[in-house]
């Protein structure tokens, strides 16, 4: 029985399935439906979990080498939260030290996820602070 890390099932399946440049994006408890991909929704209240919940738990496993995020994230939100998404973004380089971060347009942002491998939905409510993942 697993003990440590990630223990919710449909995650774990929708993990292992991920490949060379595959997309996984981690969602807001907001945002829009996509019919044609997975989605595993862990959202259980208004901020539980959070988006940076769910990077602590990536981070030591999950090689990633491209990440995007809306630019209007940087718009919106205090600069403590955006400290606390690039500490998360930053523990990746751990595995990648080439990590690239790419912000651009929301509306671009969103024509990328339906090419993405499946979404986990959380119950973040921080504003624009969706993100893609790209696998290495």
């Amino acid at each position: 029985m697993l003990q440590e890390g990630i223990l919710n099932p449909q995650i774990n399946h929708l993990l292992s399935r991920v490949r060379h440049t595959n997309t996984l994006v981690i969602a807001d408890w907001a945002f829009p439906n996509w019919k044609n991909i997975e989605v595993v929704d862990i959202s259980l209240t208004r901020g539980i979990p959070k988006i940076t919940d769910l990077l602590d738990l990536l981070a030591p496993n999950f090689k990633v080498g491209r990440i995007w995020q809306a630019q209007q994230f940087l718009d919106t939100n205090p600069q403590s939260v955006i400290d606390t998404y690039d500490t998360k973004f930053d523990a990746f380089k751990t595995n990648q030290p080439n990590l690239q971060v790419t912000r651009l347009d929301h509306d671009e942002f969103k024509k990328m996820v339906p090419n993405a491998i499946g979404l986990i939905r959380t119950g973040d409510p921080t504003s624009y602070g969706n993100i893609i993942l790209e696998s290495v």
